[in-house]
């Protein structure tokens, strides 16, 4: 039998003193470095952020290894993606939870993998995790097929990485741990310090990444919310945000962040990414590596300024929450890239960095047509959006920008989830461009005077669609 997952329990130990602190792993998510080959073929490593009495946040900082470490963690790689793949081989089409998949595949992934035993058991949970993305899938309508691992990247957890207060860390691999240093910015400036010399962060399940000749890791970290951070919400004024191609975000008050320069730029990197990897030279090698970090760099950029004016207009609002539509199958509602998909994980998660420090909560909500409903009269139907930058309501003819209108839904949602918890308040209210609304219509018009437009009129509560 494997040995069990005591993953859990571990994370929940107490931190010792600061001196001989280790901060271990525990349960978490994974995340997925930039322009990275997705673990599988389906977006599975994306995992929705469920509601817990956690915040989590993720640091990414790059190893310093030597030859002999690198190529030990090169084969501890190659044999997690061959362990994957057999269990999935073996569980596909028969059954897709962890507790099914384990026993199932476990002894075959050691017996056929140089995997340690806790990597073999986070390999099953990985095949487990895969298939129920394709099940996921195709209960929505879509194609699905076997996956198929071929990221560079092994998960971490408590039994297999240990991080030391030394700015090390060590690694389980195929033969034994190798113990790297982080490299991290030379000041404290940099924005790892602030969870890894915290007391309040605990460290939780991490991913190693190989990049261009690099090894990066993903460490994840969470701490407890605190009471303000649990109760907010429902009774606050609520930023609605909708994310896209053509604009990247677009918000309840009519905030427009375009995003056609970035699509451009992004189809542009990759035209000269597939040419000079097509090359194969290692001066073409080179340059990749080259292009690679002023891609990252210019987009982490954009996404660095985007963020910090959705936060502005939170605070210009006056608003104690901002809502985002579920990131789960953002790609197959906007046909967008896995680099468009990681660019707009990574604008959430700087959103939810910046605006926690002014003391306003990030939220994500169902995104189930929220595309497709009319913000004034709540009808559904596909015929509303025609185009992909127009909406026209069939049944009361208001029209909107497509995207405005989505954002109005994704706000208004979180606004209706609010009044529907246990403690039933409804004091809630969405944001809108010239005031605030509330579920049953009460309107606040700004200060300054301004007037309701005819797109800002909500909805009522027993309007048609979801």
């Amino acid at each position: 039998m494997p040995p069990s997952d005591s993953t859990e329990a571990v994370a929940r130990s107490p931190p010792s003193s600061r001196s001989d602190r280790r901060k271990r792993v525990g349960r978490g998510e994974a995340r997925s470095y930039w322009s990275q080959t997705p673990i599988c073929k389906y977006p599975t490593d994306y995992i929705e952020y469920v509601a817990d009495d956690y915040v989590r946040r993720t640091a990414i900082t790059r190893l310093e290894e030597t030859d002999e470490q690198r190529n030990l963690l090169e084969d501890t790689i190659s044999e997690w993606k061959r362990g994957c793949q057999l269990a999935t081989d073996m569980a596909w089409g028969k059954c897709n939870t962890k507790s099914d998949v384990q026993p199932l595949a476990y002894d075959d992934v050691r017996e056929h993998t140089d995997l340690g035993s806790q990597h073999a058991i986070l390999a099953t949970h990985q095949a487990a995790q895969a298939i129920t993305g394709c099940i996921e899938r195709k209960a929505n309508g879509k194609k699905v097929s076997k996956p198929t691992f071929t990221a560079p990247t092994v998960k971490y957890d408590t039994r297999t990485m240990t991080l030391f207060d030394d700015d090390t860390v060590s690694l389980s691999t195929t033969e034994s741990r190798v113990r790297c240093d982080l490299a991290l910015p030379d000041t404290d400036d940099g924005y790892q310090r602030q969870y890894l010399d915290a007391d309040n962060w605990s460290v939780t399940e991490s991913t190693l990444t190989a990049r261009d000749g690099d090894y990066f890791l993903h460490i994840g970290f969470r701490r407890p919310k605190t009471d303000t951070e649990r109760n907010t919400a429902e009774d606050g004024t609520v930023l609605g945000v909708d994310l896209g191609i053509e604009n990247l975000a677009v918000t309840s008050t009519a905030f427009f962040f375009s995003g056609r320069e970035l699509a451009h730029d992004l189809r542009e990197f990759e035209k000269v990414r597939a040419g000079l990897q097509q090359t194969g030279t290692r001066s073409a090698h080179r340059t990749l590596e080259q292009s690679s970090g002023r891609e990252l760099r210019y987009v982490r950029d954009v996404l660095h300024r985007a963020s910090n004016a959705i936060v502005d207009e939170a605070l210009r609002c006056e608003c104690d929450v901002i809502a985002f539509e579920n990131l789960t199958h953002i790609r197959d509602r906007t046909g967008a890239s896995w680099g468009h998909k990681w660019a707009f994980r990574t604008l959430y998660e700087q959103v939810e960095y910046k605006a926690e420090a002014e003391g306003i909560s990030v939220k994500q909500v169902g995104s189930a047509y929220t595309s497709k409903r009319c913000a004034e009269c709540g009808f559904t139907a596909d015929e509303n959006r025609s185009t992909r930058n127009e909406f026209r309501c069939v049944k009361c003819e208001s029209e909107a920008n497509a995207d405005y209108n989505a954002a109005k839904n994704i706000g208004m949602r979180y606004v209706r989830r609010g009044q529907q918890s246990s403690r039933r308040t409804g004091n809630s209210q969405l944001a809108l461009k010239s005031g605030t609304v509330t579920l049953s219509g009460g309107f606040t018009a700004h200060p300054e005077g301004s007037e309701a437009e005819f797109t800002d009129n909500p909805y009522p509560q027993n309007a048609e669609g979801v």
